[in-house]
């Protein structure tokens, strides 16, 4: 087989293929690099936004931590008393420590067609006052959370986020397979040379925090990717394995009244003894049922648990149910998503080390930046050197040149 060509070399198929992904690695970090130091740092940041975002707000902290209501239907009957042109649903988190109650009405009129832009609000469960109100987006946190997921460009960004996740999934195995050590190296591979070249540690410091973070960036990466994704990815994981499908329409009857909130919330406990409350939806129109939302022991996130049951608002009737804990496997792949991204699946020692991998896109690309520099300043260097080289010889045979001219050419010349 007749040798393949590299920077006008001859080569092996296995040095032109080397060759071609360190150009690519190259290029990928160089264009999608700093997408990534900005994902890692507000991906870090958002990993306490819930707490930052009450530390931020005194009107928040102004509620006593510990406090609880006495009913969650007098907390639903507050929110329509103070907003009683918001008929559709609200959505009332359960807390578990207590203090203000954080709500959320979907689809508030002032943001049409702004997308996902809900009105957030806060409910101080003793007076049952809304402290705060506000529209996700326009706060700190929530800038921040749509930068992160969506670059501030709407849908249109999570696709870009998503394909960006894509591109820096082939960056990150094609440093795997440039770093990959020979037999006999692999402590080399693993470590920082202590006496070397600045050059050289350099390069020692990209691969080691590319290695020993790469577990954790490909999780981060990969379920960045199915999160950005998501009207690519559930049908595909539809297909696969049939996604649940809430179908619960209420049977309203003329005349009826409504079941109170705290009937809904003790019905769907009954069905799943021992479960723990997480949200409650309030029914939207005529149509609209309860949607109680509960955190079952194994579930990966606590705050947005899969286990739901959707209750008929004037009959009580169970209308569908959902077993976080039972669902199909494309069903519990998305239920890990989120939670494995933020760290909440593993606990404080998750969030922890959520929190501290978004230093690693800052140090593999400002070590790649600075290495690429290094090379472009040594090949400037060679050039220079080797101009300089050529240079010199031609100096040196002028006079033999000059001695060589004929007086017949030297007066034409004249």
């Amino acid at each position: 087989m007749k040798p393949c060509s590299v920077d006008g070399k001859s080569a092996t198929p296995r040095r032109w293929l080397r060759s071609f992904w360190r150009l690519a690695h190259l290029y990928l970090g160089l264009s999608t690099g700093a997408l990534f130091v900005l994902a890692g740092i507000t991906g870090s940041i958002l990993v306490y936004y819930v707490e930052i975002d009450r530390w931020l707000n005194p009107e928040i902290r102004a509620v006593a931590s510990n406090a609880r209501p006495s009913s969650y239907e007098d907390v639903f009957r507050a929110l329509q008393q103070s907003a009683p042109e918001r008929i559709g649903a609200w959505r009332i988190e359960v807390t578990e420590s207590g203090g203000a109650i954080p709500v959320r009405f979907y689809k508030p009129s002032e943001r049409a067609g702004h997308g996902f832009s809900p009105l957030m609000a806060w409910v101080d469960p003793e007076t049952l006052e809304v402290v705060r109100s506000t529209f996700w987006g326009d706060y700190a946190m929530t800038w921040i959370y749509d930068l992160h997921f969506r670059l501030l460009l709407g849908p249109a960004g999570a696709t870009i986020m998503g394909i960006a996740g894509l591109v820096l999934l082939v960056l990150m195995l094609s440093g795997v397979y440039l770093w990959w050590p020979a037999r006999g190296k692999w402590l080399s591979g693993l470590t920082v040379k202590a006496r070397t070249s600045p050059q050289r540690r350099i390069y020692d410091i990209h691969k080691v925090t590319g290695v020993y973070g790469l577990a954790v960036l490909l999780v981060l990466v990969l379920t960045g990717v199915v999160l950005s994704l998501p009207g690519t990815v559930r049908p595909l994981l539809d297909r696969m394995s049939p996604l649940h499908a809430p179908s619960a329409v209420s049977q309203w009857v003329p005349g009826a009244e409504r079941i109170a909130v705290d009937m809904a919330m003790r019905i769907a406990q009954a069905r799943f003894p021992g479960a723990e409350l997480a949200w409650i939806e309030t029914p939207a129109g005529p149509n609209g049922t309860f949607r109680i939302n509960l955190w079952q022991e194994g579930e990966p996130s606590r705050r947005f648990p899969r286990t739901n049951v959707w209750i008929d608002p004037s009959s009580g009737h169970i209308l569908d149910v959902r077993d976080g804990r039972n669902d199909s496997a494309g069903d519990t792949l998305l239920a890990w998503m989120h939670p494995l991204h933020s760290g909440e699946a593993f606990g404080t020692a998750g969030r922890l080390l959520i929190l501290l991998s978004g230093i690693l896109p800052v140090l593999l690309f400002a070590t790649g930046l600075v290495r690429w520099r290094q090379k472009q300043d040594g090949r400037s260097t060679a050039r220079l050197k080797s101009v300089a080289s050529e240079v010199r010889p031609k100096s040196h045979r002028g006079p033999e040149i000059r001695a060589s001219v004929t007086p017949e050419q030297a007066s034409q010349a004249g």
